[in-house]
Order: structure tokens, then sequence, then C-alpha cells
């Protein structure tokens, strides 16, 4: 196995130790079916360990993901009611590659654009040639790297907005991660704005 393979399947079985088969109702077994094809495609591959596998909202609803993250046994929490999180949608030319699960390369909490509001991070973004996460591959950092909210920063995800033009955020209160929302024109010193090189679909690498 390659290390983006072997780094896959570790971020796979977190997700299934964590339930994410339950809330896509089916058996774990058949979830990780879904992800099988993708994980041998990068069998061959030289990518190395910096991505994250991510389930497709369609497969996975991220209402209910925040709950299952946690930092020294402190559970994710959000004031959102579940119809306000399913509200963040991917702003055009942000969609996620064909599902159900795909890859996000050399993610990032946006650490250099920290303090900045997400309508001027974003332009920074484009100009240096990177993508903005989604709410989906935030909640995947938060998942797979919740040690990053304490070492490195919370974070914007302006891949994503609500119909009122709100981001979705995610950073550390009470200790633990939180699931949240800002203004387009607001800024936090301790957010950045998430982003990544690529997204690649299985198709990529056949």
């Amino acid at each position: 196995m390659s290390k983006a393979s072997e780094e896959a399947q570790k971020q796979l079985d977190r997700i299934v130790a964590l339930g994410y088969p339950d809330v896509a109702d089916m058996s774990a077994g058949a979830f990780r079916a879904l992800a099988r094809p993708l994980i041998r495609a990068l069998e061959d591959s030289d990518l190395g360990a910096d991505i994250l596998l991510i389930p497709t909202r369609e497969l996975v609803s991220p209402e209910s993901l925040i709950a299952r993250t946690s930092i020294n046994r402190m559970a994710g929490f959000t004031t959102m009611p579940p119809r306000d999180i399913a509200s963040f949608l991917p702003q055009d030319g942000f969609e996620p590659p064909e599902g159900p699960f795909y890859l996000v390369l050399e993610p990032h909490t946006g650490t250099c654009y920290i303090n900045r509001e997400p309508d001027v991070a974003r332009k920074l973004i484009d100009s240096d040639e990177r993508l903005p996460l989604t709410l989906e591959e935030g909640l995947a950092i938060a998942t797979q790297h919740p040690e990053w909210l304490l070492e490195k920063n919370g974070f914007n995800l302006l891949g994503s907005c609500s119909a009122d033009g709100r981001v979705p955020s995610i950073w550390m209160s009470q200790n633990a991660p939180r699931l949240g929302a800002v203004w387009p024109n607001s800024r936090h010193t301790w957010l950045g704005n998430a982003y990544c090189v690529a997204r690649r679909g299985v198709s990529l690498f056949r």
C-alpha cells in the first residue's frame, strides 16, 4: 500500500468507529465498500499522507457530525439547529467531485489568513491559487485532526455558505470543538480561513 492509501484507510477506520455508517443508515461493511474503489486507486499514488478522506453529504449528512468530534474526551457541539447546518451548501466552483468519497489534498486551517474577513480572505486564497474548504471538509479536519484546533487555530469554511451569506466556522469553545457561523464582513482573531490545494475523486486516479 502507498502512504496515501494507508492514510485513507486509517481515516476510514476512524469514521467507521465513530458511527458514520449509522448516520448513513447502512452496515459498516457496506459503508467500507463504498470507499474501497478510491482507496484501491490510491495504491499506486505518490500523493503522500497529507490528505483528507471526505464522505459526501449525500452519503453522510453533516448535521450530526460535529457531535462525533472530540478533544480530550470533550465532545464537539453546536447551538445551530440541524436545518441551519444543512443550509450551508458548497459555493459554485467548490462542489465535491463524484461521490460517495473523495480526497482533499494538503488541507490547512489557514493560519496565514487569520483575523481576515471572509470576503477578504476569499480573494487572498484565490490569488494564492488555493481552494477554500467546505463545511464537510472542515468537519473532516475536526474529526481526523482535532489537535489542529489547539495547535493551530479555528477556521472559517469559505467554500460553503448559507442563503443569507453566512459561512460556517469551527473553533474551540468550552474546551471542545464548536460549529458555528460568521458573517462575510466579520473578523475574529482566533479564526483562520481553511484551504486546500486540490480535490480529487476516484476517476482522476484511474
